[in-house]
């Protein structure tokens, strides 16, 4: 039997029928190769698994890039917190990227990062292409999704939350008071966490033997506005609900100024549980009962575990969903 021949980039450009410097512009994210032949290419390093041979004279860069599809929220400052804290600790400093698209890092932003050494990638929140993937996986780059915003693929290290059983712990917290109409407004409904939160709150009701009522399930997009402009939604039903659990903190927020506005009173008149448990909701008026979702937790793991992988450690699990809590403060009461 022969032996396995070594995935190098002349094979991978042997068998896709290119150029040995066409295959290095692919690893590298460079723009001037044609979309076909990147695919090809691509398609044969992610088969072959191809990996960088990393020299014995390389040393560690002492930085991680943590890459974001938005920046403007309290919720990504909690992140940054956790990477920053877990990078200072193994040595290291972060570096920001902001993509302003949920679509995942692209061409661009591989391009700016071939450009400088790096000790490993953090991805927050969005997706991740397995073009990426391959890219990333060629140029011995170890990297980590937070929060993915999809199933993450298999092989992937991921860091979640419980958020089933955060949405199931808010809902029941709401029927222990004796609320019966409630209401969630949840994020994006092709958001992982989004979505789990959701059925966490079905779940809930389905258990106490509560009818779902259809109306009272709204989508919004994890902000304040969403929050305002859906509470009002839900608040304006002929039979309103008494109680509302909000996908993320900053819709509660939002509820709370819609019910302010409706002449409503919180929790007097409108019970509202958020997500997250992000500063503000303590310093809140009322202060916010809401599940409190490890963010800080969440960036500090995915920081070390790509940081231990670029010294060669292999993660014991690929996917890590730390627990969620409910807080109870004062923004919810007993109905009636």
């Amino acid at each position: 039997m022969s032996a396995k021949r070594r995935v190098t980039i002349a094979l991978i450009a042997e068998e896709a029928g290119v150029s040995i410097p066409t295959v290095s512009k692919v690893i590298n994210g460079r723009p001037e190769v044609a979309p076909a032949t990147r695919h090809r290419v691509e398609r044969l390093l992610q088969e072959h698994g191809y990996q960088r041979r990393i020299s014995q004279d390389d040393t560690p860069a002492g930085l991680v890039d943590l890459v974001f599809a938005e920046i403007e929220s309290p919720w990504a400052m909690e992140i940054v917190r956790g990477a920053e804290s877990a990078a200072h600790e193994g040595g290291a400093s972060v570096v920001i990227s902001v993509l302003h698209t949920h679509a995942g890092p692209g061409r661009d932003w591989l391009e700016r990062l071939a450009a400088r050494r790096t000790d490993g990638v953090v991805i927050v929140a969005s997706r991740l292409s397995t073009g990426i993937q391959a890219q990333l996986s060629a140029r011995s780059l170890p990297f980590a999704v937070v929060d993915p915003e999809g199933e993450p693929a298999p092989g992937v290290v991921s860091v979640g939350a419980t958020n089933w059983n955060g949405g199931l712990a808010a809902t029941r917290h709401l029927l222990e008071l004796g609320h019966r109409r409630i209401a969630t407004i949840s994020g994006p409904a092709d958001m992982l966490c989004s979505q789990a939160r959701v059925d966490g709150y079905r779940a809930a009701l389905e258990t106490a033997g509560v009818p779902i009522a259809p109306e009272l399930i709204r989508r919004g997009t994890f902000l304040v506005d969403s929050g305002h402009d859906e509470g009002h939604a839900l608040l304006s039903l002929d039979k309103r609900p008494t109680a509302i659990f909000a996908g993320s903190d900053l819709m509660a927020f939002g509820v709370f100024e819609a019910a302010r506005q409706r002449g409503l009173r919180v929790p007097e008149d409108l019970s509202v549980v958020g997500f997250d448990d992000l500063p503000l909701a303590k310093s809140a008026w009322p202060p916010l009962t809401t599940v409190r979702q490890p963010l800080q937790e969440m960036a500090a793991l995915a920081t070390r575990t790509v940081l231990a992988m670029g010294r060669g450690e292999v993660p014991e699990t690929k996917r890590v969903e730390l627990a969620t809590e409910l807080i109870v403060r004062e923004s919810t009461a007993a109905y009636g």
